[in-house]
């Protein structure tokens, strides 16, 4: 079997940051192999740089097991299966107008860096449909966590119409096909998680119909236990913010808080682009996480700084064997 990007990587990627990559790919191989799990956290806009296309895939064939989002990359995700042919690409962002903004805003259009969500198309093309399963979850007097009503949603059919992507690029239909367990902290902080809030304003739903941010952790703490009885999970963390911050304080809190004998994590690997500096968590080099009770000594620890739109696809098809 052909592996050119695995060849590749391996004959050219020697020193630095390159070099980190393939030590962080190869042990992710390694903890894998010998029977350990993996999360990996979604910071950053990685749903609209269209990660799925390979975020999916290793969804498909087991080398993810669970995932941390922010609730912009779960939504994003689903945003760009149903409106795809209606993004716009703005390769010189960076020579825009304040004026200029403004247009794009007057067409529709938010701006994620170089590229631009069509409002009407992606938002709207949702809403209809996301807003059926909260009122009929609410009228049955059921509760469920907020990508729990997204699975519901694409295996349903009902945006198959809308469809201008290839599904198999999707991650979030990926993760619902195979029902993967997944934290999705600070969901509010999100387009659905502020049309939910305003129906809760108007009176058309009650904020109990979605679970809460508390019980994604009580979820997260029953799942980490029960998976490491008998094996190690890692972390493979992409960016920074809440989608890590989140989920990496459930070792400490079952072993501080509950008191319970929990295994630390068993890898960890960070692709970041936050300077290392005074109070900076998102920035802070692995060994810190020692002092919180995350990771061990002897725990493998890598952080790779560059941007992670060109190195999380170049670990992943290592992982791959691509």
């Amino acid at each position: 079997m052909t592996k050119p990007i695995s060849n590749f990587i391996d004959k050219y990627f020697l020193h630095f940051n390159a070099a980190t990559l393939v030590d962080a790919a190869n042990e992710y191989t390694n903890q894998l192999a010998k029977g350990n799990k993996m999360m990996v956290t979604l910071a950053g806009a990685m749903s609209t740089a269209e990660i799925g296309k390979i975020l999916a895939q290793m969804i498909r064939e087991d080398k993810i097991h669970i995932i941390s989002c922010t609730g912009a990359n779960l939504e994003e995700d689903v945003m760009n299966l149903v409106a795809h042919d209606h993004y716009e690409r703005i390769p010189n962002y960076r020579d825009l107008t304040p004026e200029q903004e403004q247009q794009l805003l007057d067409r529709n259009l938010n701006r994620v860096t170089d590229t631009c969500i069509p409002e009407e198309e992606a938002f709207r093309r949702i809403q209809g449909n996301i807003e059926g399963f909260w009122k009929d979850a609410e009228a049955k007097d059921q509760r469920y966590l907020p990508h729990e009503y997204i699975y519901q949603m694409l295996l349903d059919g009902c945006l198959e119409e809308h469809y201008q992507i290839d599904p198999k690029d999707s991650w979030v239909l990926a993760a619902a096909e195979k029902n993967l367990p997944m934290v999705v902290p600070g969901w509010e902080d999100s387009t659905l998680g502020n049309i939910f809030a305003s129906n809760c304003i108007t009176g058309n739903l009650k904020p109990s119909t979605i679970k809460s941010g508390i019980e994604y952790m009580t979820f997260l703490a029953d799942w980490y236990t029960a998976y490491t009885k008998d094996k190690g999970l890692g972390f493979f963390q992409i960016g920074g913010g809440i989608a890590g911050d989140f989920p990496i304080c459930v070792v400490p809190m079952l072993e501080q808080d509950l008191e319970r004998s929990t295994p630390l994590w068993s890898y960890f690997c960070q692709i970041s682009d936050s300077t290392t500096s005074y109070g900076s968590y998102s920035g802070a080099v692995p060994n810190e996480k020692i002092t919180w009770g995350k990771l061990a000594v002897d725990t493998p620890k890598y952080i790779i700084e560059s941007d992670a739109t060109i190195i999380a696809p170049l670990i992943f098809a290592k992982v791959l064997g691509w």
